[in-house]
């Protein structure tokens, strides 16, 4: 397996949040102690970092199930369980966050960006908690939420101000090794690259990051090769730098056909992928002027590159001609397209808090005297239910009674004995309506009880 890997599919787990305990506090002499049970903890969240030391995905890709901690349960004696620890996965600088369905999550750009990907579900309520006048000794807890659990895709784009841009064996590989520390692999054979590399340049005052990228090939914008591999990667360059073999052999190939069909393939992946290419500084290296034949061949194309509105620069890597001059002219492009991107304005938060009034929910007649009862709030509270105490569905009982469902089943026409379902469609809990039944008296009786269920 390759030790670069630009993309991976994460199947994440927040932790599951601890369930509340039903507890009653004993001591000799003291019979009527009163309930102590303590809260659930938290479930832990999926948290995703930027770090600028990462450089591959090839660990998700190994290992693409991850999992938070679940909190731990609730203990007699008002001792709340523990929070489950967050699990922090660094992602190389540039990753994009997409769901299954295509939706960007988030463009992950900035060492230490920090993005809470999953959270983790909240802990059940211990009686302790739930005691109340009406109910001073509850006899049931509410059980801890489920963590959020999906799958999502990694992408990564490489961040770089100058992407090389060539067939391969253009000399991209030499050209950034003599430019820069890097050291990519060089050989005599096509498609050397196969993973990009990254180098640092200083031309006087502007330090910059150029990128050598797989190389390219007709068809590319259309998969051929490494075509998609390469080209997700000069998304974020402001610049690019096109690298022309001026010492080629092979038939029909020659600067300026070279030339046009890279720019062919960056129109058409522009438009495949929606990223408009066309407004990037381009710049022309007709490479490998060292060899005679090369140097007249670049001689012969450049008026015409020229005239097309190309800057052209003859340069070879093996002899480093021109190489400063193509470096103080990639610095004036990149500090030009600094100067002009806009400002980062500082992150704001909007609170948008609910309408006084709103209902949390809604009442869908389906037929026969059937209702669906959708919501986050009653949703999140059958969840909550331990259904083997009666109690706590007594419980449940009067807390969507307080907020008016009730109500909304008489307006939509729920006869006695309606059958309501509550959550969604294809997971529900389904009750069925008693209108006798008062569920603003609670009753007494055993703890874990409930007359009103019998």
């Amino acid at each position: 397996m390759p030790d670069f890997v630009d993309e991976a599919v994460l199947h994440v787990k927040a932790g599951n949040g601890g369930h509340g305990c039903a507890s009653v506090h004993r001591e000799k002499f003291k019979p009527l102690g009163g309930p102590d049970g303590g809260n659930g903890g938290r479930g832990g969240d999926v948290v995703l970092e930027v770090d600028t030391q990462a450089a591959t995905l090839l660990d998700y890709q190994r290992r693409p199930h991850r999992a938070a901690r679940n909190g731990t349960p609730g203990q007699g004696g008002h001792r709340a369980g523990a929070n489950g620890g967050d699990l922090v996965l660094t992602v190389p600088d540039g990753t994009v966050v997409t769901r299954a369905d295509g939706e960007v999550i988030a463009d992950m750009v900035g060492h230490g960006t920090r993005l809470v990907l999953a959270r983790g579900g909240s802990g059940g309520l211990g009686n302790a908690a739930l005691a109340s006048k009406k109910r001073k000794a509850p006899g049931f807890a509410l059980k801890g939420e489920e963590g959020e659990g999906f799958d999502v895709r990694l992408e990564m784009k490489t961040i770089a101000d100058v992407g090389l841009v060539g067939f391969p064996s253009a000399g991209k590989s030499s050209l950034i090794a003599a430019m820069s520390a890097a050291r990519p692999k060089i050989a005599d054979y096509p498609f050397t690259t196969l993973v990009p590399n990254l180098g640092v340049v200083e031309a006087g005052s502007v330090q910059y990051v150029i990128a050598d990228v797989p190389g390219l090939i007709p068809g590319a914008s259309d998969g051929r090769g490494l075509g998609l591999e390469f080209l997700r990667h000069i998304e974020r360059c402001s610049t690019l730098l096109h690298v022309l073999d001026c010492a080629t052999y092979e038939q029909g190939r020659d600067p300026v056909s070279d030339l046009e069909a890279l720019e062919a393939e960056l129109s058409a992946y522009g438009e495949r992928a929606g990223v408009d290419l066309s407004d990037r500084p381009r710049l022309v290296a007709l490479n490998k002027v060292d060899v005679p034949e090369a140097r007249d061949l670049a001689e012969l194309v450049t008026p015409i590159l020229v005239e097309r509105g190309y800057q052209v620069l003859e340069v070879s890597a093996a002899s480093r001609e021109g190489l400063r001059e193509l470096s103080f002219a990639l610095a004036e492009q990149v500090a030009a397209a600094r100067e002009a991107a806009p400002v980062a304005e500082p992150t704001r938060i909007v609170i948008r808090p609910q309408m006084i009034g709103d209902i949390p929910f809604q009442v869908v007649p389906l037929g026969d005297n059937t209702f669906q009862v959708r919501g986050d709030k009653p949703a999140r509270w059958v969840r909550q239910t331990d259904f083997s105490n009666d109690e706590a569905v007594g419980y449940l009982a009067e807390r969507l009674h307080r907020i008016g469902i009730e109500e909304e089943l008489a307006k939509a026409g729920a006869a006695e004995g309606a059958e309501v379902r509550i959550g969604t469609e294809e997971d529900s809990v389904v009750f069925d309506w008693d209108t006798s039944t008062d569920a603003e008296i609670v009753p007494s009786g055993p703890r874990g009880t409930d007359a009103r269920l019998g």
